[in-house]
C-alpha cells in the first residue's frame, strides 16, 4: 500500500525556528515568545514580533528580519523598563525623541560587539527607509525630528552613515541639531552602557533643542520612584514608534498637559473642567471666560467662549491628492491594499452585516387583504377551498428611509502611527464601499497639524515678542480624503495618503470637529451623522506650553456640548485606547485598534436601527474584535 507522505514544512520554516532560538539566546530569556506576522515588528509584553518572511526569502530580506530579531533581543537584554519609566519625558515630541534614541542605544550595544549583528541591524534600517519619500523633503516641517535624531545618534555610536534614502531627512536637521546640542551628542559614546546616565544625557540634549517645556529638567530621577512612575504611567510595552506619541494622549489622566516651564495643571484648571462638566456652574461657563450672548455659538464665535487663535494665516484645508504626486499615491495605495488582504475577510463580514441592516430599512413592504391592488396569489387556495371567500389583493408601500450622509473624521496625530492608522484607513475604505452600495453618502476627513511644535504660527509669535496667552499656536492641516459626492472609485487612491511617513503630527480636536460639523450642515440630506475616531484628548505641545493645561480640552468640550444639544447633526465617538465616554454622550472605547471595524459597524447599525434617529448613550467597551 502506498504511503502518503507527510506534509513538509515550507522553505522558510527552518529559518524561522533557528531565528527564534537565536533571539531567545541573545535576549537571555528562554520564555521569550517569537511570532511572525504582519504586525509592526518590536518587543511588547514579552513577545517579539517579527516580519513574516516570504516562502522563499531573499538574502536581503533574511538580513532585515534578522535585524528586527536582534533589535528585539537587545531590548530584552539591555533595556530596564523601570529606569525608562522614571527618566523618560511624559509626552509629546520629547517622548518620541527619547524613545527613538533609547532604541538606537540598545541596538548600538550589540552592533559594537558583534559584526554580524551590526550587518543585520544595518539591513533592518535600510529596509525601513527603502520605500520612504524623504528624498523629496525641502522643509524641516516635513521631517520627523525623532527619526532624524535617532539616525544622528546611530552615526555617533556605531559610525554607520544614514541610509541613502534617509540622508535628506538627516541633512535638513543636522546643522540645527549640532549647533544646539553638539556637546551632548559628543558625550553619548561614553555612557552607552549605563541606561540611566545615558537617559539623563538625552534629557540634556532635549533641553538644548528647546524641548524642555515638556518635562521638568530639575526632576529628581533617583529618589521618588513612586512619584516618577505616577507621572509616567505609560506602559513600557508600547515603546516603539506609536508609544512615543501615545504618551501625549494620556495627558488628561496624568495632568492634561503642561504649562509654561513644564508646570502641572493647577487647581484653577481643574475647577474649570468641573464647571464644564456641570458640577460647579449651571451653564458650565468658566469663571474667567468673557460674557457671552445668550444665543452665541462656540462653533461660530469661539472667542466669546475663551478660545483664541493666534493666527489662521498658515492653516490649510487640502485634498489628499494635493499632498503628494500621483505616483506616490499609487504606491501608498498599493501598500494599503496589501494590508487589506489580511483584514478584508473579517471587516467585510462586519460590513455585510451593516449592509443587511441598511437594506432591510430600505426594502419596500406590502399591505395585505386589501380591496384593490395586485392579486395576492398566496391566498388563492382559500377561494378553491371555499368559493364564497372574496379575492384578496395586496398593495406595495414604501418605507420611510431618510437620505443620509455619514462623515468619518479620523485623527491623524502621531500617536496613531503604525497599526492604528492602518486599521482606520482599511475600515474607512471598506465602509465607504458598503455605505455607497446602500445609497448612503460617505465623507472621509482627517485632521492633524502641518508641523511639530508650532510651525510658522509659533515663529510668528516669537517674532512678535511672545504676547501673553496667544491661544492656539500651531498650523492646522485638515485633509479631505473623500468628498461626500465623490464615488469611492475616484477617491480610493487618496486613502493611501494615511500611510505616508511624516504626515501624522499633532491633534487639535475641537477645531477639527467644528470644521467637519460645518461641512455636514451644508449637506442637503435629511439625516447627517458625524463619527469621530480618535485615540485621545487634543494635544499640541506648542499651544499647551503657553496656555493653561486644559486649554484645548476646554474648547473640545464646548464644541461637543454645542453639537449634542443644539445641532441636527448626530455625533458618535470611538476612542482607541482612550476613554472618550467622558466627553461624548454617545461613545464607545476600544482597547485595541483591531476592534475598530466592529465598533464602527455596531455604532452605525445601532443608529440605523433606531427609527427616530435619537442619539442613545453607548457606554460599551470593545465591540466586534478582529481576530
Amino acid at each position: 500500500m502506498p504511503v502518503t507522505p507527510k506534509n513538509k514544512d515550507g522553505p522558510a520554516e527552518p529559518f524561522k525556528r533557528a531565528l527564534a532560538a537565536a533571539t531567545r539566546s541573545i535576549a537571555g530569556d528562554e520564555n521569550l515568545q517569537v511570532v511572525f506576522g504582519s504586525d509592526p515588528p518590536g518587543l511588547q509584553n514579552g513577545i517579539a514580533r517579527l516580519p513574516e518572511p516570504a516562502r522563499v526569502p531573499k538574502p536581503r530580506e533574511i538580513a532585515a528580519i534578522r535585524g528586527h530579531a536582534d533589535s528585539a533581543a537587545l531590548k530584552a537584554a539591555c533595556h530596564d523598563s523601570k529606569v525608562h519609566r522614571r527618566i523618560a519625558p511624559a509626552s509629546g515630541t520629547a517622548r518620541a525623541v527619547f524613545e527613538a534614541i533609547e532604541r538606537t542605544r540598545v541596538e548600538a550595544i550589540g552592533a559594537r560587539v558583534m559584526a554580524g549583528m551590526a550587518q543585520n541591524l544595518k539591513a533592518k534600517v535600510e529596509s525601513q527607509y527603502a520605500h520612504s519619500t524623504y528624498g523629496d523633503i525641502t522643509e524641516r516641517d516635513e521631517a520627523p525630528l525623532d527619526e532624524a535624531l535617532a539616525l544622528l545618534v546611530r552615526e555617533r555610536l556605531t559610525g554607520e552613515a544614514p541610509p541613502k534614502k534617509a540622508l535628506p531627512l538627516v541633512d535638513i536637521w543636522r546643522p540645527w541639531i549640532e549647533q544646539r546640542a553638539g556637546a551632548a551628542l559628543a558625550r553619548m559614546d561614553t555612557q552607552i552602557e549605563d541606561q540611566a546616565a545615558f537617559g539623563r544625557l538625552v534629557r540634556d540634549l532635549l533641553t538644548s533643542l528647546d524641548l524642555s517645556d515638556e518635562f521638568d529638567p530639575s526632576e529628581q530621577e533617583d529618589g521618588d520612584d513612586a512619584d516618577a512612575d505616577e507621572q509616567n504611567t505609560l506602559a513600557d510595552g508600547g515603546e516603539e514608534e506609536e508609544a512615543g506619541e501615545q504618551g501625549e494622549q494620556q495627558g488628561d489622566e496624568q495632568g492634561l498637559g503642561e504649562g509654561e516651564g513644564g508646570e502641572e495643571m493647577d487647581l484653577a484648571d481643574l475647577d474649570m473642567l468641573d464647571q464644564l462638566d456641570g458640577e460647579a456652574d449651571g451653564d458650565g461657563q468658566p469663571q474667567d471666560a468673557p460674557p457671552r450672548r445668550p444665543n452665541a455659538s462656540v462653533l461660530d464665535d469661539p472667542g466669546a467662549f475663551g478660545y483664541q487663535t493666534y493666527t489662521r494665516s498658515f492653516d490649510e484645508t487640502i485634498a489628499a491628492d494635493e499632498l503628494c504626486d500621483a505616483e506616490e499615491l499609487e504606491r501608498l495605495r498599493a501598500f494599503l491594499d496589501k494590508q487589506l488582504q489580511g483584514l478584508h475577510g473579517v471587516v467585510a463580514r462586519l460590513a455585510n452585516r451593516l449592509q443587511r441592516r441598511l437594506m432591510a430599512q430600505q426594502n419596500r413592504g406590502w399591505d395585505f387583504d386589501m380591496d384593490e391592488g395586485l392579486l395576492d396569489a398566496a391566498r388563492l387556495p382559500r377561494i378553491i377551498i371555499d368559493p364564497m371567500n372574496t379575492l384578496s389583493f395586496k398593495q406595495e408601500r414604501n418605507t420611510q428611509f431618510r437620505d443620509t450622509v455619514v462623515t468619518l473624521l479620523l485623527d491623524n496625530s502621531g500617536s496613531m502611527r503604525g497599526r492604528p492608522i492602518m486599521v482606520a484607513a482599511c475600515c474607512a475604505d471598506i465602509l465607504a464601499r458598503t455605505l455607497e452600495r446602500c445609497g448612503v453618502k460617505v465623507e472621509i476627513l482627517g485632521f492633524t497639524t502641518r508641523a511639530w511644535k508650532g510651525g510658522r504660527s509659533r515663529e510668528a509669535w516669537l517674532a512678535d515678542n511672545k504676547p501673553v496667552s496667544p491661544g492656539r499656536l500651531n498650523d492646522l492641516r485638515h485633509i479631505i480624503y473623500k468628498p461626500a459626492d465623490a464615488p469611492w472609485r475616484r477617491s480610493r487612491r487618496a486613502l493611501g495618503l494615511m500611510m505616508r511617513e511624516g504626515l501624522l503630527k499633532e491633534n487639535i480636536d475641537g477645531e477639527a470637529l467644528t470644521w467637519a460639523h460645518n461641512r455636514l450642515l451644508g449637506r442637503p440630506e435629511q439625516r447627517r451623522i458625524l463619527m469621530m475616531i480618535s485615540d485621545g484628548a487634543p494635544v499640541d505641545d506648542s499651544t499647551l506650553s503657553v496656555n493653561s493645561g486644559c486649554y484645548l480640552e476646554q474648547h473640545l468640550r464646548q464644541v461637543i456640548e454645542e453639537i449634542e444639544t443644539r445641532s441636527p447633526v448626530e455625533l458618535i465617538a470611538i476612542g482607541i485606547g482612550h476613554d472618550v465616554t467622558r466627553y461624548y454622550r454617545q461613545a464607545v472605547t476600544i482597547t485595541d485598534a483591531e476592534e475598530l471595524a466592529g465598533a464602527i459597524t455596531d455604532q452605525l447599525a445601532e443608529l440605523f436601527g433606531d427609527g427616530d434617529g435619537a442619539a442613545r448613550p453607548a457606554q460599551r467597551r470593545g465591540a466586534g474584535r478582529l481576530h
